[in-house]
């Protein structure tokens, strides 16, 4: 499983980063980073998926 972000729809919330910390980051404007590739080690999964749930501008993608 990985994770992006579409840059274009992040508002700043922050609620990816509170989720799941090891796979987001935010820059010094508050917007979202995808740590690394995107690739979610196993062990984080369901923070990964909470994460992506808890956009509320729906700026994260899960792919398969």
């Amino acid at each position: 499983m990985k994770v992006e972000i579409v840059k274009s729809k992040c508002q700043a919330y922050g609620n990816c980063a509170d989720e799941a910390p090891e796979l987001f980051v935010l820059d010094a404007g508050g917007y979202a980073e995808v740590v690394g590739d995107g690739t979610v080690p196993a062990d984080q999964v369901n923070e990964a998926r909470s994460a992506v749930k808890s956009c509320p501008a729906r700026a994260l993608l899960e792919i398969n």
